[in-house]
């Protein structure tokens, strides 16, 4: 029994995941969302096989950290090289991660312009052999972890049925199907029949599979509802994550805990993240401010916050800013 299988047998339900997404599961927000509530699994950013191994490695290993309290944390890679990938799941396995995913969906023209992300739908035989690459570095003679697949349901048009067989061959333990194609990117609504559709085929062709949909899913309890609807093992969620750290719970903050929460995100962010390695990724504080935009909504005075800390320089300007709104704002 591998470990999606466990988990899926002790919740006893559909799972609840968080979706990669980069720029945003960063090991900063990563650690705020466990921290506040509970997927049972947390994605990483997308990481580049190719650029551990063939440069860039400093910069990247960073982004591999994790911190106990994200368990199960599954890293996400991608690449159109299998030997890259090889070396990326074995260097998952040294580094504890708990599972490694590979990103056959990313529309992102400079992770197709290698062939990786949503462009191996066209190339099903390689993305095969990728696949199989993961499977062999995942595993020593001490451990092994899973490995499984997110993706879309085709490139210009549903290829559902050649693509998901394609990918089942290889007999990962989870794929994770996006409700819609490459060329829609995120622009229509997500079509969680499909996902229903992928059920079926996953029970003909390989039924210890996982199966969980993602798109446009807004929280947990809607997400319990499509996998009921469809059959799905579970559902991955993304956007529904921006400014509420609290998705995974049945909590719902005060105006004023989310913005301590958000300068306590900025802070953190700032430490381990951020411009300044060796302890930060070297990522630009501008990233983190697409987060102020989300923690920032929906109350009197919300604008003009917001037009303040996009000013802000750093973590220290955006607490003596937010402390400034509180003391001077009721709520």
């Amino acid at each position: 029994m591998n470990f999606w299988q466990k988990i899926k047998k002790e919740k006893n339900g559909p799972l609840m995941v968080l979706a990669p997404m980069a720029d945003v599961t960063d090991p900063a927000f990563r650690r705020m969302i466990a921290t506040y509530s509970r997927p049972d699994a947390i994605w990483t950013e997308f990481v580049s096989a190719d650029g551990l191994f063939k440069g860039g490695y400093d910069a990247l290993i960073n982004d591999l950290r994790f911190s106990e309290i994200e368990r199960p944390v599954i890293v996400q890679f991608f690449t159109s090289d299998p030997v890259m990938m090889e070396k990326a799941a074995r260097l998952a396995l040294e580094l504890g991660f708990d599972g490694i995913d590979i990103n056959m969906g990313c529309p992102d023209k400079s992770v197709e312009k290698q062939g990786a992300g949503a462009g191996l739908i066209k190339n099903p035989k390689l993305a095969q052999d990728i696949i199989r690459a993961a499977q062999r570095g995942a595993i020593s003679e001490e451990k092994s972890i899973p490995v499984s697949v997110k993706t879309r349901i085709g490139y210009n048009k549903n290829e559902l049925e050649t693509w998901l067989p394609a990918i089942l061959e290889t007999k990962p333990a989870l794929v994770t199907v996006h409700a819609r194609t490459r060329k829609e990117m995120s622009l229509v609504p997500a079509r969680w029949e499909h996902v229903a559709r992928a059920v079926e085929i996953r029970n003909e062709l390989s039924p210890d599979t996982l199966i969980f949909g993602n798109g446009d899913v807004k929280d947990i309890a809607h997400g319990r509802e499509l996998c009921e609807q469809t059959g799905a093992d579970g559902a991955m969620l993304g956007r529904a994550i921006f400014g509420n750290p609290w998705l995974f719970s049945d909590y719902t903050p005060t105006i004023e805990e989310k913005l301590k929460v958000m300068v306590e995100h900025t802070k953190l962010f700032e430490e381990i993240v951020g411009p300044k390695p060796p302890l930060g990724c070297g990522k630009s504080f501008a990233v983190m401010k697409k987060h102020y935009k989300a923690y920032v909504n929906g109350f009197d005075g919300a604008k003009e916050l917001r037009m303040e800390l996009m000013e802000a320089e750093d973590a220290s300007q955006v607490a003596d800013i937010v402390d400034n709104f509180l003391k001077n704002t009721p709520l």
